[in-house]
């Protein structure tokens, strides 16, 4: 039978039910008073009062309060239950989901389905329970999780794997067990291992890549290409040239100072790097 007959036929029980019982009070009362001997204007029962309504439980509120739960879509559903099992972090059989968010799992083949292929969720054939990406429960297994991943590891894919992992990546931070670095693009930060004994290659196109970047000779273009890239410069140059104009000083920029070539009389020292000198034993 659909839950809404039920809810009909509930209702159709509790007016029966609050007729019978004014009728029941009427009679009661009508029964306890003795009528005496008064004037016909006075009433013949003076201590009668009018019955009060009876107030019943809020049973037809929570039916029709789970009836529109098991109407909404199959992915409103899906929702509630995976937000039940990503708070207690608990197994829970389709039974006692039931009873916890008014999902009726087994009877609602869709749901079902859905939950039981979801990658959020694990299904071992009996109970549902919440699957984070990474499966770690503690700061310990946290940092082991952190080292494996040279190149760094996402914040983001940390975020679902116990319901403290953000208090336990800044104290890792803190301890400087770890870095958590921005990642510019994305605004997301990315953790990475602080540990000396992990072995860091970098790609020689990286390298070739830093060493071909040309800085810019004025410190004001230096800073605004720090600030275009999100970063804040430690000086402020043009506030202290104006600084420097106001109090009518100029300032000049100091000479290259050019490289010094060894003297053929030179004493060849390191004997251990020849070719450093080569230069001067063939002038």
């Amino acid at each position: 039978m659909a839950l809404q007959e039920k809810l009909d036929r509930f209702k159709q029980q509790q007016e029966k039910c609050q007729s019978m019982l004014s009728n029941i009070a009427a009679k009661s009362a009508s029964s306890r008073s003795t009528p005496k001997p008064a004037p016909a204007a006075a009433s013949p029962f003076p201590s009668a009062r009018p019955s009060a309504p009876v107030k019943f439980s809020n049973d037809t509120e929570r039916l029709q309060h789970i009836n529109s739960i098991r109407k909404a879509p199959v992915g409103a559903q899906m929702k509630r239950v995976i937000d039940i099992l990503f708070q207690t972090r608990q197994a829970f059989t389709p039974e006692q989901i039931n009873e916890a968010c008014y999902v009726d799992v087994n009877g609602n083949k869709d749901v079902f389905e859905g939950l039981r292929k979801n990658p959020k969720v694990n299904y071992d054939g009996k109970r549902f329970s919440y699957k984070a990406k990474h499966d770690v429960k503690n700061k310990n297994e946290l940092l082991v999780l952190i080292r494996k991943y040279i190149e760094g590891i996402a914040v983001i894919d940390l975020k679902d794997a116990y319901p403290n992992v953000m208090e336990d990546l800044q104290g890792l931070k803190a301890a400087g067990q770890i870095w958590l670095l921005s990642n510019f693009d994305s605004q997301e930060d990315i953790a990475f291992p602080n540990d000396p004994r992990v072995p860091i290659k970098v790609d020689d196109d990286l390298k070739e890549l830093f060493r071909s970047i040309e800085l810019p000779r004025d410190m004001l273009d230096i800073e605004k290409d720090l600030q275009k890239n999100g970063m804040k410069p430690a000086t402020n140059t043009a506030k202290r040239r104006a600084a420097a104009q106001v109090q009518g000083i100029t300032s000049k920029p100091k000479p290259r100072q050019k490289n010094k070539e060894f003297s053929k009389k030179a004493k060849l020292t390191n004997a251990h790097l020849p070719e450093l000198f080569q230069s001067l034993k063939n002038s």
